[in-house]
């Protein structure tokens, strides 16, 4: 998601965010889900980019502390 946004790529920043939703569901991640959401949500316009843009770190910070979490629990 982040090269996508780099490139300003919006429709592959939704589909991302779109992707990203059922798995940190599953996970019990609601605080990101609610990123994934809004950003899946705010992907349809291209005007909305900074917004996207704003709540992308938070998201991005979520993920990267559960994928940590899960190798260190499995030694990965």
């Amino acid at each position: 998601m982040e090269g996508a946004l780099k490139r300003k790529n919006y429709e592959q920043v939704y589909k991302l965010a779109h992707k990203i939703k059922p798995n940190v569901d599953l996970l019990g991640m609601e605080q990101t889900r609610a990123a994934a959401l809004e950003i899946e949500t705010l992907g349809k316009s291209e005007s909305n980019m900074s917004e996207i843009e704003r709540i992308f770190p938070v998201l991005q910070k979520d993920i990267a502390q559960v994928v940590s979490e899960l190798k260190k629990d499995f030694n990965l």
